[in-house]
């Protein structure tokens, strides 16, 4: 997606128009820039509120969702499943492995993908997705190489706002507002 080079809400509307999986790290996105460990090295794991109903009512639509991370991040995987994610590629040599495995697994192109990353080692899935976007406490460096930057921090929100956009431009966010206030 190049906003720069086009009306950037008609570029922006087309590209959620596409998208039939929402892909984004473990780190840095779904639980914001901390990684908390109790007294014996065990990982705390803890994700928004916001975001575990986003990917629900996701799941519920027919979208996908992909959960990558390079790290085994075990912790996270019955959280995942209990919210019904099945796109769960922990422990992979990269993110960028991780990413076609999915593609592989779902049989969906990079258009059909949007991908949330915070970091520059997200940058090369940034630049293959069909809708990239950013956290707003996103590295600096991948502001001028995203097509949106959420108005909200990784691991608060953003997942949330991301699914949302998406299931508006597709007719499918079945919430109105009152209850999207809650």
């Amino acid at each position: 997606m190049e906003p720069s080079l086009a009306d950037p809400s008609s570029k922006i509307q087309q590209a959620l128009q596409a998208v039939r999986a929402v892909i984004f790290p473990v780190d840095g996105v779904l639980n914001g820039p901390r990684m908390n460990f109790d007294g014996n090295g065990g990982e705390i794991v803890s994700i928004s509120n916001r975001d575990a109903s986003a990917i629900r009512v996701a799941l519920s639509q027919g979208l996908h969702i992909a959960v990558l991370s390079d790290r085994d991040a075990a912790g996270f995987r019955p959280l995942l499943e209990s919210l019904g994610v099945t796109g769960i590629y922990l422990g992979s040599s990269s993110l960028l492995d991780a990413y076609d495995a999915f593609l592989r697994d779902s049989g969906l192109d990079d258009e059909a993908c949007a991908y949330i990353g915070d970091d520059i080692a997200d940058l090369s899935l940034l630049e293959r997705a069909g809708f990239p976007a950013t956290p707003i406490d996103g590295a600096d460096y991948l502001r001028n190489r995203v097509g949106y930057i959420s108005a909200y921090e990784g691991g608060k929100g953003c997942i949330r706002e991301i699914v949302e956009m998406v299931l508006q431009q597709q007719g499918k966010w079945v919430y109105s507002d009152r209850e999207t206030e809650r």
